[in-house]
């Protein structure tokens, strides 16, 4: 009972935190902080703990675990998660003075700022960034022995490995791939989308639809079933941004339904899941990847760091990082699949068993980890979302921010390095914002030349 009371102060303290830093926990009105709470937190990371620490789970992973007092302290710390994010959240606000409920409000409201001449320029350079991420999905399919998605199609049966290999076993260059052909590709389909949208120029409406197709194609190649869904969800939020559909229950209520028979497919085709038991369990199918699976390594990482392995002490950092220090790229999440099911990694058919952002800070600096890994990620959520709100509503700025919005809460539930310092996100900003730039000073000194002609 215990628990269950601390469980539910934690729930009603933390939904009142995140709606007052959010503007709104509509889920008719989605943004980063609500779709972080929601997701990555409420459901990936808060109702596992409780059936963990009531020893109510029946979790293959937490069956690994040999000490049962992990329980209680991951628990514990999952309370603390939910309640400092937003706190931390909170005082930021008030520091900046941001109305959350204010700004978000009239952000929604605001018209797209662009016109035809400033859509000239950047479609030159939005074809340049094209032709490489047209390049990088070439160069990716060349490299890997066999496309997951194509052998699937074709009827094969060893899909399990084959999806180890294209994830993990890459023998290409890795940067070369993640930033061109999987971050940049979903990217420039948003903003082709936005600005045809606003221009109803043929360019953009060819350029959007063969982004289009390519972004969709990297979404399900590996055959993982996530990547796509979040694509789709930023397909949604762009188009709610831009004021194109306004979300009701009902339209919600038939996504959700489109999602769930998606899910279903997929479950049957890639892995043969065809039990209904196994689809509606707590703790199997999509029900229990979602409310366990997530979750759980969180508790392997807690027993299995600092008492059978040492710290890694910022060893999870990017190898871009670390080769500068002669060191090699160690990620927690892989340790742990690595311990804790030495069979499946045998086989060849183990990925990693990535968890809550607290699970990598945890395995790289210990408890201190968690408990200033909190404060830090609860100010950069924050600071993140201000910068979006305050910034000009084009369509490069609407598509950065529908990104961020997806790809956030997915890290959260990912890893801890990766807001520490991700490459392809400073790729992105340097890019963008460098491109925006250049064309103002250009637009600029095209005024002053007029203007002196005259």
């Amino acid at each position: 009972m215990l628990y269950i009371t601390l469980w539910l102060i934690t729930l009603i303290t933390s939904s009142f935190l995140f709606y007052k830093v959010s503007g709104s926990l509509s889920l008719l009105k989605p943004n980063l902080i609500s779709i972080t709470y929601y997701y990555s937190l409420l459901v990936s990371s808060f109702i596992g703990p409780l059936l963990i620490v009531l020893k109510l789970d029946e979790n293959y992973m937490i069956h690994r675990m040999q000490d049962d007092t992990y329980r209680v302290i991951g628990f514990l710390w999952l309370c603390y998660i939910m309640i400092i994010i937003p706190l931390t959240m909170l005082m930021l606000s008030k520091w900046v003075g941001f109305n959350a409920k204010k700004e978000f409000h009239l952000y929604l409201e605001a018209p797209i700022t662009t016109d035809l001449r400033e859509s000239k320029d950047y479609f030159y350079i939005f074809s340049i960034l094209m032709l490489f991420s047209i390049a990088a999905i070439i160069y990716m399919i060349t490299q890997l022995n066999n496309v997951p998605i194509i052998a699937a199609l074709t009827g094969s049966s060893d899909l399990g490995r084959l999806r180890i290999e294209a994830s993990h076993g890459f023998t290409g260059n890795v940067l070369f791939k993640n930033i061109f052909a999987l971050g940049l590709t979903p990217i420039l389909s948003l903003i082709a989308y936005v600005y045809y949208v606003k221009t109803k120029l043929l360019r953009w409406k060819i350029s959007f639809m063969l982004m289009f197709v390519l972004s969709v194609f990297v979404s399900v190649y590996d055959l993982q079933k996530a990547p796509v869904f979040f694509y789709i969800l930023m397909f949604i939020l762009i188009n709610f941004y831009i004021g194109k559909i306004r979300l009701s229950l009902k339209r919600l209520m038939m996504l959700g339904s489109v999602g769930v028979i998606l899910i279903v497919t997929m479950y049957v085709f890639i892995q043969g899941v065809t039990s209904v038991d196994q689809f509606l369990s707590y703790n199997s199918g999509p029900v229990g990847r979602l409310i366990l699976s997530q979750i759980s390594p969180f508790f392997l990482h807690l027993e299995l760091f600092g008492n059978q392995v040492d710290f890694l002490n910022g060893r999870s950092l990017p190898n871009i990082l670390l080769q500068f220090y002669d060191l090699e790229q160690v990620r927690s999440a892989k340790l742990v699949m690595g311990q804790y099911f030495p069979d499946r990694v045998a086989e060849g058919t183990a990925g990693v068993l990535n968890t809550v952002f607290a699970g990598e800070a945890y395995a790289n600096f210990g408890y201190l980890g968690i408990l200033f890994g909190t404060i830090y990620l609860g100010a950069y959520i924050q600071i993140m979302y201000i910068f979006f709100i305050r910034m000009p509503k084009n369509p490069v700025f609407i598509s950065l921010f529908v990104f961020f919005t997806v790809n956030i809460p997915r890290v959260v539930v990912g890893g801890f390095m990766d807001f520490i310092f991700n490459p392809f996100w400073l790729f992105v900003f340097i890019l963008f914002l460098s491109t925006l730039f250049c064309l103002k000073i250009k637009q600029e000194f095209l005024r002053i030349y007029i203007k002196q002609a005259h």
